[in-house]
């Protein structure tokens, strides 16, 4: 039996939840489409336009997230043993194609919201302001 298909908001809320920047889910929705085959951290850094050091700490992100699987010899795969995941997945490669514009401003403003709140910590400011 096959997973029912997320909702819009089901894909929202994912990105919102688990995707820190744009190559991180650019690095998700590439293993996704590679499945089953892992990469190594610099395929993903040529793939990703990115340093190799960017790449290791994006995959490194993605494995403590229990979004992707690290195999012997530094190398990186979707992990497909879940079928809701990976329809969510495929979900948000969609969306993410036809509304890329509105998903990376969404990323980014999810980024910058921690910025500003410990920002907002050390605005002092006289009291019965």
């Amino acid at each position: 039996m096959s997973a029912q298909k997320p909702s819009p908001h089901d894909v929202d809320q994912f990105i919102l939840d688990e995707i820190d920047s744009v190559p991180h889910l650019e690095a998700l929705l590439l293993l996704w489409r590679k499945q089953p085959r892992a990469c190594s951290v610099e395929e993903m850094a040529k793939e990703l336009f990115i340093p190799a050091v960017r790449a290791a700490g994006v995959m490194h992100d993605l494995v403590q997230r229990n979004l992707i699987v690290e195999e012997d010899g530094a190398r990186f795969r979707f992990d497909t043993e879940s079928e809701k995941r990976s329809a969510l997945i495929e979900a948000v490669d969609e969306t993410y194609r036809r509304e890329l514009v509105r998903i990376s401003k969404m990323i980014h403003s999810n980024a910058t919201s921690p910025m500003r709140e410990f920002a907002r910590a050390f605005d002092f400011r006289k009291r019965g302001q």
